[in-house]
Formats: structure tokens, C-alpha cells, sequence
């Protein structure tokens, strides 16, 4: 059984500061009591929050929390964690201050959504039609140049294309679905999946129910995989859960393998399988400054 896991999004620094627990052993989606059993692993932990609950002064001593957070539990287990780092999932959560991305950098943070569900000062999010402003293709650039990455799920359509238009630097949709298997505007259009993959993007498979479809199983979750191969993500897609973000088809980190033997009943060849389980994000990250 391939025991393959690189996943490039879940909210669980936001869950066990709210809901308690710790990142070793939680009662959410993922600890690292449960990651312990894959091997390679990898984990991509957002620095989350909904920012219309903080008021502006509280937004960047929050996450700066949760960034301690993380990197206590790294120092403390280098090894396991050698293949964890951190991302901001919307940048208003540091005040969409450039000035700021080299501190995140540091951090572990390896990219930034530049919005959440809020339209910022940098761009609007996938209910609108705002896209990037001056200020955004600004912070853009200045991720690439830093070696960072920016993430497009949760950006409008409009931003989405803007941002592809923009340069060459890396882009990921690190958690979203199939707009033509679930019209939701959280996913991508077919039109969207191969401009990433043609650049060498990534893009993650999302969990979430109702970016799949309606009562969607571990076969749903195939299914979407399935159309994103033949769109050409054989070396550019993988897994992207949000974990600990809602109500999602798998119940915990352990089920995922589920998803692998799905993946292989199909008759997917294991070399390709442990591609989407690991080598893709692993592959994608590779090109990202440490």
C-alpha cells in the first residue's frame, strides 16, 4: 500500500488554537501522531483565520502566534517535519504589507493567498469580479522575487488571469476542485487547470463537500483527480484537503489512502499514484527558496 503523503493545505494551526489540542495530538483532522504513518510526508500548514471576526490591530499578532506555533513543534522535530512549512491564506492577515513578506519568509512561509473570502487592498475574492490592483501585482512580484510562490484558490477569475498574465514566477491553486465536475466559483475552470499545469503550477485536491459535488465520496474525490489528469496534471497535481476547514469527505488524515486504492481500481499505475500522493507538490516545491 503506498503510504505516499504531501498535502499543500490544512487549516489546523486555526483549529487546535480554537478548539485546543496541540499539533502532536489533536481532535481534528491531523496531528502528528497520525502523520507518523506515512513515510514520505509532507504537510503544508495554513496561517489562517477569518479576518472579519479580528479587528485589524489583532490579525498579525494572531498569526504571529500560530507561526510559533508551528516552528516550536519543527524545532522540536526536525526530522518529521523536514517536509512542513506554512502558508497565508489571505493576505490581509498580515496587513498586505510587503514589508512583512520576508519576515513570513522566514517563518516557513512558502506562499500567500492574496485574499480569503474578503476583498483586500490587493485583490477580490471568487464572488467577485475584482481583480488584482496596483498594489497587488506590487505584492505579486515581490513574492516572486523572494522565491515564494502566490496561491490563486479563493482569487476571482478575473484576478486568476491577471495574476498568470503577470509573469513566470510560481503559481499554485493549492486547494481547489473542478468547476466543470462542481460549479462552484471556489474551483477551477478546465481553461485555468491547463494554463497551471502548463507553467509548472500546482494544483491540490480539495475535500471540502461542496467543492465536489452533491454527497460526495471518496469516489467523487476520483473523479475530480481523473478530470485533472486528462487536462494534463500528470506531473502537476496532488492533494490540497483542508483539513480542519469544514465538513469534508475523509474524517481524518489516516482515511486518505482510501483515495490511493480508488486511484489504482482504476487502474492509475502505482509510479503515478505516488506522483499525486507526494512527488508532484514535492516536485513543485523544489523550485521554492528554502
Amino acid at each position: 500500500m503506498i503510504r505516499s503523503y504531501f498535502d499543500a493545505h490544512c487549516d489546523t494551526l486555526w483549529f487546535t488554537h480554537a478548539k485546543g489540542g496541540s499539533l502532536e495530538r489533536s481532535s481534528g483532522h491531523v496531528d502528528l501522531a497520525r502523520l507518523r504513518d506515512y513515510a514520505p510526508m509532507g504537510q503544508v500548514f495554513a496561517l489562517y483565520a477569518d479576518s472579519a471576526e479580528l479587528a485589524e490591530a489583532e490579525r498579525w499578532p494572531y498569526i504571529q502566534g500560530r507561526a510559533r506555533d508551528f516552528m516550536a513543534a519543527k524545532a522540536a522535530q526536525p526530522a518529521l517535519m523536514e517536509n512542513c512549512c506554512l502558508s497565508i491564506e489571505g493576505a490581509e492577515l498580515m496587513d498586505c504589507d510587503m514589508a512583512k513578506i520576508d519576515t513570513v519568509r522566514e517563518w516557513g512561509v512558502r506562499w500567500v493567498n492574496l485574499t480569503w473570502n474578503h476583498a483586500n487592498a490587493l485583490a477580490g475574492p471568487h464572488t467577485t469580479d475584482q481583480g488584482l490592483t496596483e498594489a497587488g501585482r506590487d505584492f505579486v512580484r515581490a513574492l516572486w522575487q523572494r522565491g515564494m510562490a502566490v496561491d490563486v484558490s479563493h482569487l476571482s477569475d478575473r484576478g486568476f488571469w491577471e495574476i498568470m498574465e503577470l509573469g513566470e514566477g510560481p503559481v499554485l491553486a493549492s486547494h481547489s476542485d473542478s468547476r466543470a465536475l462542481c460549479p462552484h466559483s471556489r474551483n477551477l475552470t478546465d481553461d485555468m487547470a491547463r494554463a497551471l499545469f502548463a507553467r509548472g503550477g500546482f494544483v491540490g485536491i480539495n475535500f471540502y463537500a461542496d467543492f465536489l459535488g452533491e454527497n460526495p465520496t471518496v469516489e467523487t474525490v476520483a473523479d475530480h483527480m481523473e478530470h485533472f489528469l486528462a487536462l494534463g496534471g500528470e506531473n502537476g497535481l496532488g492533494l490540497g484537503s483542508d483539513f480542519d476547514g469544514g465538513t469534508l469527505v475523509f474524517d481524518g488524515v489516516e482515511q486518505v489512502p482510501a483515495l490511493w486504492t480508488a486511484m489504482e481500481r482504476r487502474g492509475h499505475p502505482e509510479t503515478l499514484v505516488e506522483k499525486v500522493a507526494f512527488g508532484n507538490l514535492a516536485r513543485f516545491m523544489e523550485q521554492l527558496r528554502r
